[in-house]
């Protein structure tokens, strides 16, 4: 396991140049420096060079931080601020009270348990999945920890696909292990992530998430975990599957929709491709299409003011565009984004995922 102090090279290639100013949502609204990576990596070079200890205050601007990407995908010198972040998160926690309470709480057995209880509780409303007869892909299937504790997500599949030749394969699969990155538990990141590589260890095309976090966790694993290496062009969501399957959906009632970019979201392609198979669908780009919900995990608890307000920059440029749907392709962003709408009042436009939305169509076919 690699710590803070092996990143020193990547921090000195920081020249401090501020671009990341510029894309980072947090220094937009918030304005300080601290807040983006130039700021965070300031801190640590002097960290690492024994000029600073790895103190409470430096920990709370390690939790500034959206875990977005955008910086690193901006930097010139390709410094990849949340992995840095993320070693220096987990040197912080290993000796303190609240780090061993959340390694408790994250164990498998109690993380598990609680996502296995709500799962079984919600197991009566939970639909069997489809049988195809006549397979002609296997996609193996990353569940999200909320879509296994929520039963919907299996409607909407059957509904899509029970008429397809796709053979869907879903091991018990472990939590994505994002919430323990984040929270710099690198240990159960691992423990987690090496048994999702095992569970991989099947005959199948494709990988298919139903998260945009899930699927960029996984495509991340080989920077944490060694001898692994996970091909992107078989890691998929459903909606690059339902676009490259060319399946077609037609509405009845005219929509107006507008769709929400998660920030974990790598391409969002697919889109074009669908909305082009939908009929009686309007859809219209929304200002910031791509900008954070806001909600982000943890982030939502640890920075409740700077959360609130990039929730209500989403709801406006939402509420601006006249949809009467947003779609988008991870379930923290249709918290954040459901969070922003009540704040501004408007309760009338609908927050749901793709699966969701394509599940509402009255005739489907391939």
């Amino acid at each position: 396991m690699r710590h803070l102090n092996d990143f020193e090279n990547e921090l000195n290639k920081c020249s401090k140049c501020g671009l990341c100013q510029s894309v980072c949502p947090l220094y937009e609204i918030s304005k300080n420096d601290c807040a983006v990576s130039k700021g965070k990596f300031i801190m640590l070079h002097g960290v690492v060079k024994g000029d600073l200890k790895l103190s409470e205050n430096i920990n709370k601007y390690l939790d500034m931080c959206l875990r977005c990407g955008k910086c690193t995908q901006f930097c010139p010198a390709g410094i990849d601020a949340c992995q840095i972040i993320n070693h220096a998160k987990n040197d912080y926690m290993k000796d303190k009270l609240c780090g061993f309470i959340i390694n408790v709480l994250q164990r498998h057995q109690v993380f598990n348990t609680f996502i296995n209880i709500f799962s079984g509780l919600l197991k009566p409303f939970r639909q069997k999945r489809y049988v195809c007869k006549n397979p002609q892909m296997k996609v193996l299937y990353f569940k999200g920890c909320v879509n296994k504790i929520f039963p919907n997500t299996d409607k909407y599949i059957n509904k899509i696909f029970s008429k397809s030749d796709i053979e869907i394969i879903e091991p018990d699969f472990d939590c994505c292990a994002l919430p323990f990155l984040s929270d710099g538990n690198l240990k159960r990141f691992e423990q987690a992530a090496k048994f999702n590589i095992g569970k991989m260890n099947v005959d199948y095309d494709y990988l298919v998430t139903d998260c945009a976090s899930c699927e960029d966790t996984i495509l991340n694993y080989p920077k944490y975990i060694e001898n692994f290496n996970i091909n992107p062009s078989k890691s998929l969501n459903w909606g690059n599957l339902i676009a490259y399957k060319n399946i077609k959906f037609e509405y009845k009632k005219p929509l107006k929709v507008t769709f929400h970019k998660p920030c974990h979201l790598r391409n969002d392609v697919f889109l074009k491709k669908i909305l082009e198979n939908c009929t009686n669908i309007e859809y219209v780009k929304s200002d910031g299409y791509d900008d954070c919900c806001g909600f982000a995990g943890s982030f939502i608890l640890k920075n409740n003011k700077l959360s609130k307000s990039l929730m209500l920059k989403k709801a406006e440029n939402i509420i601006n565009s006249g949809a009467e749907y947003v779609i988008t392709t991870c379930p923290s962003c249709i918290l954040g984004l459901k969070l922003g709408l009540m704040f501004k009042g408007a309760r009338n436009i609908k927050v749901v995922s793709l699966l969701e939305f394509l599940s509402l169509a009255d005739k489907i076919t391939y």
